[in-house]
């Protein structure tokens, strides 16, 4: 991969899985110019389309907590297919709105050789007890960007967010984080973080610019659910020299300019 300047360095786009049917033709349209003007890389979540394939998906029961606290989605064989089936059907749907706006791109599993984790957690609490389970979740020890090759203006890759492990087996992965990763693999120069509220809050009021520093107290003090990962994947994110993250739901050109959501910065 060829040596990368601010004014090429790629940007990473990550897209909640709940979020991709609601965002209008307009924000389409400026994604698509973005990947116009530079490098750009997509990671996905599935976690709406994986609840809409069967109710044992939205049963409460299919989340487990681990005795650190951290929640996770019980993985098994079978729900990496259906993670993989759902993702495929994404992925076409988001490369054909990219490509009706000229923009050509293509699908990429994490887990062939772009993502790979460690070992996973073993005791979750089930029931009210803190049981041992097999669940195919890890964490992220690092990303090869090779697959990533031909990186370019005009072209976007789509990560879908599984890894393999030591083992060789294929693990469900934090979508955020995942993406935090990739992004310091590429030495891209932001993350936009893709969510459904235009700003991180912090007693109730929008924050527009935070340091990494006061973003990590606030998610360990105060952030839940989706904003504390988020919040994780920011600081994983610069730590792995990536410029800036940004969270929030408007165009990503007006995310990436600093014109609304919350840009999170090393200093």
């Amino acid at each position: 991969m060829s040596a990368t300047t601010p004014e090429n360095a790629p940007t990473v786009v990550k897209l909640g899985g709940s979020t991709v049917d609601d965002l209008a033709d307009a924000w389409w349209d400026d994604l698509a110019e973005h990947a116009r003007q530079r490098p750009l890389v997509l990671v996905h979540g599935w976690s709406k389309p994986l609840k809409n394939l069967g109710a044992r998906y939205r049963d409460p029961s299919a989340v487990l907590r681990d005795r650190y606290g951290n929640q996770s989605r019980w993985t098994t064989p079978e729900v990496i297919e259906d993670i993989k089936q759902v993702s495929a059907a994404l992925a076409v749907d988001v490369l054909a709105r990219l490509e009706r706006r000229g923009v050509t791109g293509e699908r990429l599993l994490g887990s062939d050789g772009l993502v790979t984790a460690g070992e996973g957690e073993r005791w979750w609490w089930k029931e009210k007890q803190l049981v041992e389970l097999d669940n195919l979740v890890g964490p992220i020890t690092g990303v090869d960007p090779t697959p990533l090759k031909g990186l370019r203006p005009g072209h976007v890759h789509l990560v879908t967010p599984l890894a393999r492990n030591t083992a060789g087996q294929e693990v469900n992965t934090d979508a955020d984080r995942a993406a935090a990763a990739v992004a310091g693999g590429i030495g891209a120069g932001q993350l936009v973080l893709v969510t459904d509220v235009s700003h991180l809050l912090i007693d109730d009021r929008p924050v527009h610019r935070i340091t990494a520093e006061a973003a990590a107290k606030f998610r360990d003090k105060g952030a839940t659910g989706g904003m504390r990962k988020k919040l994780r994947a920011a600081g994983e994110a610069l730590e792995r020299g990536v410029e800036r993250v940004v969270i929030g739901s408007a165009p990503v050109t007006d995310l990436v300019a600093g014109r609304t959501g919350t840009v999170i910065t090393r200093t």
